[in-house]
């Protein structure tokens, strides 16, 4: 198998599974050697390449049904890498953030039947949370000699009756035998399920961007869901982003996330704002939101209620482990998706075999290099968005767009590893992070401007960016990257106004 083909296998089968028509493959070029691509056993390059190719894809797909002019779609495996952890490479005035996502008490900890758990306090009453079930003062010490007292499993069992977000360390063979790995048998990365009748949608013709007049409330966090939302706003899309400001924000994150979007904050559970959420609904095209299951449905924004109040709109959704399953409900992150399923123990074998060192029966874990699954996953849940905007045109109807963390590692797990020699022996390891910027990050890098925003509530001087432009080109119409709002309530609740372009 070629170095790319794996790559186009993939996206042909992935397209064509969501009915999509078969004659638009041909207009999707992969280039560079995505085994190689990076330091991993698994196939990370080949995941990046086919989530960001589809996503391009979908979105040339979409102004052809509005112009009648289709264009290619081109992705370089190493550039779809670096887009991957696009959150590594940004810098802000010049200068690469010091400030960190992660948690001091995040990570790996030993536990007492000399197995491992993987704990996510990266907001404060998640860390509060595992401090209250262990007892202990709030240090990496404390925090593991606690854990000395506990078996994996059964501190997992106890952080999921109180809410909190752990995994414990489990190998292939392991996750298997798992009910929620059962669950998930057969299940795609990408899910489209129409869940109600609206006409066919109206489309007008000359727009600059494919998703021009596309409107998108985004009500996500962290990484995956807002990886989703920033490319349907370079590919045109006006994106809202909806936070409360109850709580708590991760700014190292946002920061680069949140490029091409408008930022407000809704407090969902004063009536209100509800009732602004609902009146910005009437009007909106996507519902994108990756809250806990059933989080938003418990406010009246599950997907069968969206649709009554908005026939025709395309609701995506995102969690870590389904919708089906024990697992259903369990909070769950990359980090913690990798460890629970399998990745960091498989990962570790093909390292130690590298190294020529003896497999222990239980190696330490070792995490994937990027946070692959929650990037991929939110290409993907892009992909599916505008899979399901285009049977809007062709066929009508409301949709439900569904993607999970536990899916997408199913699917990643599905490609096979590389051999050792060739996962760490023959790939290229990230760039490192340093300031000024890599070179190699300079070159893949564009700049953007401070958004003022409507609020007009920024202080001093506007700021500059640097980020990872996207990696998907399309050969006849660029991205829109030009601003960013570097903030997490610059706008006020509104839809732009629609100049042209305007899906009705």
């Amino acid at each position: 198998m070629s170095n790319t083909s794996q790559s186009c296998d993939q996206a042909a089968s992935l397209w064509l599974a969501n009915d999509l028509p078969p004659e638009i493959l041909s207009h999707l070029k992969f280039s560079g050697c995505p085994d190689t691509a990076i330091d991993s056993s698994f196939k990370l390059g080949n995941a990046a390449q086919t989530s960001i190719g589809l996503s391009g894809l979908a979105a040339a797909y979409i102004l052809s049904l509005r112009t009648g002019n289709m264009q290619d779609v081109s992705v370089d495996a190493r550039h779809a890498i670096l887009d991957i952890s696009s959150e590594s490479w940004y810098t802000v005035d010049g200068q690469v953030p010091t400030t960190s996502a992660q948690d001091y008490l995040a990570g790996i900890y030993r536990t007492k039947d000399d197995s491992f758990v993987r704990l996510h306090t990266n907001f404060p009453h998640h860390r509060q949370g595992i401090l209250n079930i262990l007892q202990c003062d709030p240090t990496r010490e404390a925090v593991q000699a606690a854990l000395l007292q506990w078996n994996a499993k059964d501190f997992e069992d106890e952080a999921v009756k109180q809410k909190m977000c752990v995994s414990a360390y489990r190998s292939f063979e392991e996750w298997d035998k798992h009910p929620q790995a059962a669950a998930l048998r057969g299940t795609p990365p990408i899910q489209l399920i129409k869940i109600g009748e609206a006409p066919k949608r109206d489309i007008k013709e000359s727009p600059q961007f494919p998703l021009e007049g596309i409107r998108v409330l985004d009500l996500c966090r962290v990484l995956s869901g807002p990886v989703c939302g920033r490319t349907l706003a370079a590919y045109g899309a006006d994106v809202l982003l909806v936070t409360s400001p109850k709580l708590p924000d991760l700014p190292a994150l946002d920061v680069d996330t949140s490029r091409g979007k408008r930022t407000t904050q809704l407090d969902l559970t004063q009536a209100p704002q509800n009732d602004c959420l609902k009146e910005l609904i009437k009007d909106t095209d996507v519902f994108l939101q990756a809250y806990r299951p059933g989080g938003l449905q418990e406010k009246g924004f599950g997907p069968q209620e969206l649709a009554k109040i908005r026939p025709g709109i395309v609701c995506a959704n995102l969690t870590a482990y389904g919708w089906e399953g024990p697992w259903k409900h369990k909070r769950g992150f990359d980090s913690l998706v990798q460890t629970a399923t399998g990745f960091n123990w498989a990962e570790a074998e093909a390292f130690a075999k590298f190294n020529e060192l003896p497999v222990a029966d239980k190696p330490e874990p070792r995490a994937l290099p990027v946070q692959a699954l929650d990037h991929v996953a939110g290409y993907f849940l892009a992909f599916g968005i505008q899979a399901a905007i285009a049977k809007t045109i062709t066929e009508g109807g409301s949709w439900e767009v569904r993607a999970s963390l536990a899916a997408v590692a199913q699917w990643l797990r599905s490609l096979g590893q590389l051999p050792p020699d060739t996962a760490f022996g023959d790939s290229k390891p990230l760039p490192k992070r340093m300031d000024p910027p890599n070179l190699e990050v300079v070159a893949l890098s564009v700049t953007l401007h401070e958004a003022t925003g409507d609020k007009r509530n920024v202080e001093g001087p506007l700021r500059t960016m640097t980020a990872i432009r996207h990696a998907a080109r399309l050969s006849v119409t660029p991205v829109k990257d030009v601003e960013a709002p570097m903030g997490l309530n610059r706008h006020r609740p509104v839809w732009l106004p629609c100049v042209r372009g305007k899906f009705n």
